[in-house]
């Protein structure tokens, strides 16, 4: 794990973390940048110069960048993918608090109108209640 003081800037913690990975021959770096709002401009701007140090330093990796959405958002999560993809280039989705009152139905607007597929949902609190999405339960849990 490679981390910073608190108000550091996150390119550079990744740009560290990717000098370590490098170092350690690892095969695998997970980046989490916790907590970004799509109407918070510098927040985006730290993402967007995270992906740019990404794109330098490791030009030719393959990656999966996953989008964390909030079930219970409704269609303003149409608008946060949005968002993310003018920064970033989005390989997925994540819906998490499917467990509760929420059914996810804004899903079906965000995948048609942006082509990312939801790759995993969330279901509770607990470490296993991470599943791969299937789509038939999902459209039964909605029907």
């Amino acid at each position: 794990m490679v981390k910073a003081d608190e108000g550091s800037d996150p390119a550079s913690v990744v740009f560290d973390a990717i000098r370590v990975t490098k170092e350690k021959n690892a095969d695998v770096l997970i980046c989490d940048t916790a907590g970004r709002l799509h109407n918070k401009k510098y927040l985006m701007d730290e993402l967007a110069k995270i992906q740019r140090v990404i794109n330098k330093e490791l030009p030719d990796s393959s990656r999966e960048v996953l989008l964390v959405l909030d079930g219970t958002t409704g269609q303003n999560a149409i608008l946060q993918v949005k968002a993310f993809k003018e920064v970033t280039d989005i390989t997925g989705l994540v819906l998490t608090k499917l467990d509760g009152t929420a059914k996810g139905g804004a899903c079906i607007g965000i995948v048609e109108e942006n082509q990312i597929p939801v790759k995993f949902i969330g279901v509770g609190e607990q470490i296993d209640d991470m599943e791969v999405f299937n789509s038939d339960d999902f459209l039964n849990a909605i029907i």
